[in-house]
Parts: C-alpha cells; structure tokens; sequence
C-alpha cells in the first residue's frame, strides 16, 4: 500500500464483506463433474481477501503507484532504450477503426489496415537498408529466432547442411546465444580487442565452411561503433555465411547510416525500444525482420503486398516460407505505434533522435568518467559502460550504488554486463531526456562515488527510501514467496 504502516489486503478482510455482488445464475445447474476434470475441482474455497470495492480500488491504485516507468522518473536501462513512449501514438493506436476489427475480416474490409502494415513494412525497409520485411515476430528474441531461422532455410534450400554455427561476439546481448540455440545452431564465441570491438583475426580463425551466420549489433552492447563493419561482414561473406544485425541499439544509427549499407544481410528491429512502443511491463513488444533480396522468400507468411489494382492484401502462395511465427500478422497495435511514431518524426526526425541520444550519452559519460573507471576511451553512441572497480576497492560494489540510486528516485542502469566489463554498469541516457535531467542524474552518481570513499556503510545497506529494504538476494532466489501467506507475514 502507499503507506507501509497500512495493512495489507488480506489484513482488512472482514467475513462477509464484497466489493461486488453477481446476480443469481440464471441457466439450469449442472453437476460440476460433467463440466470440469475431477483433478481441477476445488474442494475447498480460495483464501481471497473479502473487501470493499473501495479497499479493492485503493489497493490497486496504491501497487499501481509503486510501479516505475519512463512516465514517471528517469530510466536509464543500458541496453534496452527506455524512451518516453508519445501519447499521441496512444491515441491513434485506440482509434475505433483500428481497434474494432477483427483479423479474420476478409482484407477488402480492411484496406486502412492493411495499407498501414504495408506502408510501416515500406518505411522500415528503407530505415535499414532491407528489400524485404516481415511485421509477424512478437519481440526482439523472436525477431532474432525468426531471423535465424530465415537463414537456416537459405542454407538448407542451397543443400548446403554443414553450415551449424552461429558466430557471437563476447559483447552480445544475452538473447543471441540464446536464440541460436532455439534455432538449432551452436554457438562460437568470437573475441574482443583492447577497444572494445570485434578482434577481426579471431573472427578470422572463427569463420569457416561451417559458419551459418555472425550475429552483430552495431554499435556493439558496450555503445561503441564497429569502425571496421564492412570487413566484418566480408570475412563472414566470404566463408559463405549471412550478417545478422540484433536491432537492440538502432537508436543510435537511424536516420544516419543503414545496417543494408554495411553488409548486413538480416535485421531484426525492436518497435517498443527504438520506434517508441510501450516497453516491458507496458508491452507486447514487436520485432520486424527485414531481409536481403535472396533471402526474402523464406520469409513467414503472409507477408502484406498491394496488388496491381493498388489494393492490399495477404500473401500465403510462399512455399519456400519457414511459416507462420505469431498468430494473425503481429502485434498489431504496436505496429500502429511506430507508425504513428515514424510518420510524425519524418526523416529529418529520426536522424535527429540518433544524433541527439549519441550527444546525451557523450555528456553523461564526460561527467561521470572523472569519478568511475571508463575501460574504453574513444566516444560512444548512445550508451556507455563504466567499471565500478575504483569503488569495489572501497568495499561498495556496483549493486550497492545501484541500489542506492533507488533512495534518489531513479531507476538503475543495467549491472555487471557486459560481462568483460569487471563491475560494470552500463547507462542509456535516450535523445528523450533533458540536460536538467541528466545533470541531476550525474549529480547523485557523483555523490554516491563521494560516499563510496566518506560513508561506505551508508551505500553497502541502500535503499533507505523504498517501502522494502535491502533484501537477502540469495534466500529470496532460493525460497521465494510468490503469494501471501498468513503465518510467514507474521514471521517477518
């Protein structure tokens, strides 16, 4: 609740008190067995709160409080763009044409749909540089499943069965080992140089007959440009392998370079990080993949195409597809968003959003690098990484200053990743945010870096400030309680 003194719900329940009544069932009663598996029959009532309708509502309202997000304080989550989502696109996204209707229309009925997917689909072609993209993937992971799998089917559609690993740089977000493995690759690890980017003679040693692909974000999850891409993708070209652009970190390039003109071959795009769609909590995500010509007709399908009358419509006649990946065309409403989000930014827009968050991340880490070990020193794009290391010989760790950036109303960059970044932590300031902000944000970085060396005690058990206290991470991973249980509330 808002005031952690108040008792918790189940704590005001009282025998016989309702938030709402149900009028009597007025359909002739049937034997519960013959409508339910005796196995999911309860035998006995739910241990529910038994409340008003207004102890319910400020129950609610009091968790909805608690919840942080872009609307309401500074997010900084490296990696993971949390820029301001625009209202606007909230309203066209509930326009009654777009969300009363329903995907097993026939496509005449739909044409506005339909010609909105088909323009989102033309717009993100040209923004990466792709000749072909597919609206259906749900998030970035499935983008990228969906992307590797694209380029399984080329491999197996030339007969060429050797070609079973994914090449990954130690640089590369979590969901690409990952995903390569979902799709049936192994993974190779290909190193870093003393800069930060991609060892070009390990990738060398790394990329053989048997490489299917080389997954890259660029610039890379450490916010630095691969200066040396088009060598990257023409060591991976020559192997005979396919490029692989993870999308996570496009708000740095778009509008300003394309992944289509430095080699890449697959792209996968993040709508609810780059394209300004509601983000974790707030989702569902999207994840488009655009392709290269000799790869497009492995697409899933449908794929949305406007017909030579200039109509719009579904096209399933692909045999060569890997199929449908998400049921209908994707998630629609997303789409919409980063439309809405596209066309009222404009090209001139988009270029000024990559320049603007590649400008505030260069601020932030001028700022901040006096106080906290910088491992890379060139510019960055529109993130950073810092290594905690000055301040673990102090005895505060990274966590600790994480945490303590809680007692000053901020969300906490992304810690210890990437991984050969000893107590990294890796901050994301978006083009979204004010100098006001991020000198605030600085300022309180600052000050826990200044009581690292003056009050360590005081960072070691932060936050102070929230409603929960520090807890015991190891026993909480161990022995979590995922609901309410009388007697360990009386425990604690």
């Amino acid at each position: 609740m808002a005031n952690s003194n108040q008792p918790l719900i189940f704590e005001q329940s009282k025998t016989g008190r309702t938030a709402y009544s149900l009028s009597a069932l007025d359909v002739p009663a049937q034997p519960t067995e013959t409508l339910i598996a005796s196995d999911y029959i309860r035998r006995k009532k739910p241990e529910l709160p038994e409340v008003s309708e207004l102890q319910l509502v400020r129950h609610y309202m009091a968790l909805s409080r608690r919840n942080f997000g872009v609307d309401n304080g500074f997010y900084p989550l490296g990696s993971c763009t949390m820029k301001y989502n625009p209202k606007v696109n909230e309203v066209l996204a509930r326009l009654d044409g777009l969300t009363h209707i329903h995907p097993y229309q026939d496509p005449q009925s739909v044409q506005g749909a339909l010609e909105l997917l088909y323009r989102l689909q033309t717009n993100l072609e040209e923004i990466t540089g792709m000749d072909a993209m597919t609206l259906q993937p749900a998030a970035g992971a499935h983008g990228e499943w969906t992307g590797l799998m694209t380029i399984r089917a080329f491999h197996e559609a030339n007969h060429d069965s050797k070609r079973t690993k994914v090449i990954i740089p130690d640089t590369a977000h979590g969901t690409n080992p990952a995903s390569a493995s979902v799709a049936g690759f192994e993974t190779v690890t290909v190193k870093s140089n003393a800069n930060g980017l991609v060892d070009l003679d390990d990738l060398r040693r790394v990329a053989d007959e048997t490489t299917a692909a080389l997954m890259l974000t660029n610039p890379n999850t450490l916010g630095l440009f691969e200066t040396h891409i088009q060598e990257i993708a023409e060591i991976i070209h020559a192997a005979g392998g396919k490029v692989y652009y993870d999308g996570a970190n496009m708000n740095a390039i778009m509008g300003v370079t394309r992944p289509g003109d430095m080699g890449y071959d697959v792209v996968h795009l993040n709508l609810h990080k780059t394209f300004t769609g509601p983000h974790g909590g707030g989702g569902p995500g999207s994840g488009p993949v655009g392709v290269k010509k000799e790869l497009a007709a492995f697409l899933p399908k449908p794929l949305i195409i406007q017909k030579e009358d200039g109509s719009y419509g579904l096209d399933y006649n692909r045999p060569q597809s890997i199929g449908r990946v998400k049921s209908y065309y994707g998630n629609f409403a997303i789409n919409v968003r980063a439309y809405a989000y596209i066309r009222t930014m404009g090209g001139k827009g988009l270029n000024q959003v990559s320049k603007d968050a590649v400008l505030n991340a260069n601020y932030l880490l001028k700022r901040l690098s006096g106080a906290f070990d910088t491992p890379f020193k060139q510019l960055c794009k529109h993130e950073f990484v810092l290594s905690g290391s000055r301040q673990k010989a102090l005895g505060v760790r990274t966590l600790d200053m994480a945490k303590r950036l809680l007692d000053f109303g901020y969300y906490p960059p992304t810690i210890y990743f990437p991984l050969l970044v000893d107590e990294a932590m890796m901050i994301e300031p978006t083009e979204t945010e004010s100098k006001e902000t991020l000198d605030a944000f600085a300022d309180h970085l600052l000050e826990i870096a200044r009581e690292a060396e003056s009050n360590p005690e005081i960072v070691q058990e932060a936050p102070h400030q929230t409603v929960i206290k520090r807890l015991d991470e190891t026993r909480a991973a161990r022995h979590p309680i995922l609901r309410y249980r009388k007697n360990d509330r009386e425990q604690q």
